[in-house]
């Protein structure tokens, strides 16, 4: 009885060595513990964030985590910048109340390319983003543009905040903003804190993905970017801050009880 228990725990840990190895790789190998303690308890197991993270030394795997960031901020002392009507207070606990905006660049052996993003405060999905050659202001109206498709009606107010980049404070991002209800939110120069949530994002791409590979081409690293905020990012990595579902996931459930509680007054 005891040769029987034992081959029955012995196979259990197999199992279990197999299936965590192979979460680790379904998430390209970034996932820490945390994740792929969710990972596991969805597939059914009953299991400790100890024991995840035991059997994970055991296999020598390890999540990725995020540089420190550096500011790119381009300003202009000609513009005129509005006032901070966030003071990193971005999650309000609602959806397309406070959206964050921003612009990293991305190295090829083709040469630079630039990303613009807008995120919703509320879900952290990225709703809207462009990649181009050039980071001009069409850049950042194009990432708006697709926001703005993408969530249809939008309440009276949606403050769009990002940092004092020269794209931002211009006419021609301040005009799209006066005539599509945004209203224009902007921290101080410098300070990467003020716009941090926007800064968390490209670090957690070019960490977990950008970096760990080579961009021969411009066509190759746009497409592959596009993919992995739309299907990666978006739809299937857990998130610590929205209970470790993805934004997508996070955004299903929102919608479910807002209709519910709507239903129920």
């Amino acid at each position: 009885m005891h040769a029987q228990k034992s081959n029955f725990t012995i196979t259990r840990m197999v199992r279990l060595l197999e299936v965590l190895a192979w979460f680790h790789g379904e998430s390209d190998e970034v996932s820490g513990s945390p994740k792929i303690l969710m990972d596991l308890r969805e597939d059914g197991e009953v299991i400790s964030k100890k024991t995840v993270a035991k059997m994970m030394r055991r296999l020598c795997l390890k999540g990725v985590c995020p540089k420190r960031w550096k500011t790119t901020t381009v300003i202009d002392g000609a513009d005129a910048y509005p006032v901070d009507a966030v003071s990193r207070h971005w999650d309000t606990g609602a959806l397309n109340q406070v959206w964050v905006g921003d612009i990293s660049y991305l190295r090829t052996w083709e040469g630079w390319l630039y990303l613009a993003t807008v995120i919703d405060a509320h879900s952290r999905r990225v709703i809207g983003w462009a990649i181009d050659e050039h980071m001009r202001a069409d850049l950042v109206e194009d990432a708006l543009k697709m926001a703005i498709t993408l969530r249809g009606e939008l309440p009276a107010k949606v403050i769009f905040h990002t940092d004092r980049g020269t794209q931002y404070a211009s006419s021609q991002i301040t005009e799209f903003a006066d005539k599509n209800g945004l209203t224009r939110s902007m921290g101080y120069t410098g300070v990467c804190w003020d716009n941090a949530m926007a800064e968390s994002f490209f670090a957690t791409l070019k960490t977990e993905f950008y970096y760990r590979r080579v961009w021969p081409t411009k066509k190759g690293a746009r497409l592959a970017v596009g993919e992995w905020i739309e299907d990666r990012y978006n739809r299937r990595r857990r998130h610590a801050s929205l209970g470790q579902v993805s934004p997508v996931n996070f955004e299903m459930q929102y919608l479910t009880n807002t209709a519910a509680l709507k239903k129920a007054a």
